[in-house]
């Protein structure tokens, strides 16, 4: 199963306001383990920066004017994209401003249910309590201290370790299809991965007075006791 844990920063909050897209960045899942293959890419947004925009991820009008144009990534980042679900905190701004650019182009737009919003996951899972990503970060012990600046790529990485958090922890799946390797590099490793044995095993719960307890109705039953047959098996 592939997906792509994506994020994207752009120059405001409507596209139909003329604010546009100026940095994607996706990290790569497979069978929910990250790759390593990633996407990243810069874009010139062909307009001003607004000073609230830039104070929240750094990016300026200077920095940008060299960068392509959302047109000439527009298929490549189709193509890494593909049919792979987009694991997104927030989903709605980000495919709002996806699919505008897309269709000011012509292309196809990415469907609602491709994505998957964490931010919602988040709220079911958490009822009332603070699901941006710094906060998930915190609940979930993950390192965030790079991110000083929004950047899309660095908060997809940190995204990925969350979306795994959310959805279980971040051990792999069991492959219980008995799939081979995935076409990004899976190893039959990954594939093959078991729990190892605990190095010691776990003390008894039970007291020394419940122990004693139990003995004694046991022996009350006498050989009716299915605990006495099987300890004669």
């Amino acid at each position: 199963m592939r997906e792509i844990v994506l994020d994207t920063e752009t120059t405001g909050f409507e596209p139909e306001q003329g604010d546009r897209i100026v940095e994607i960045g996706g990290v790569e899942l497979w069978n929910h383990v990250p790759t390593g293959n990633t996407y990243h890419v810069y874009i010139n947004p062909q307009r001003d920066m607004p000073q609230e925009a830039f104070e929240v991820h750094g990016l300026s009008e200077e920095f940008l004017r060299d960068k392509p144009v959302f047109k000439q990534i527009a298929r490549e980042f189709l193509e890494f994209v593909g049919d792979a679900k987009l694991v997104i905190h927030n989903a709605t701004f980000d495919m709002k401003f996806l699919n505008a650019e897309l269709g000011w182009l012509n292309l196809p737009r990415l469907p609602d249910h491709q994505a998957i919003d964490t931010l919602a996951i988040a709220r079911k899972k958490f009822p009332g309590s603070p699901a941006s990503l710094d906060a998930l970060c915190r609940r979930f012990g993950i390192d965030n201290s790079a991110r000083t600046l929004h950047g899309a790529l660095l908060d997809s990485e940190i995204l990925a370790e969350v979306y795994l958090e959310l959805i279980g922890g971040r051990q792999p799946d069991f492959a219980l299809s008995g799939a081979g390797a995935g076409p990004t590099g899976g190893t039959d490793a990954d594939q093959n991965w078991r729990p190892a044995p605990r190095p010691k095993k776990l003390p008894p719960r039970i007291t020394g007075a419940e122990r004693e307890a139990h003995e004694a109705f046991v022996a009350k039953m006498g050989d009716k006791a299915l605990w006495s047959r099987f300890g004669q098996a």
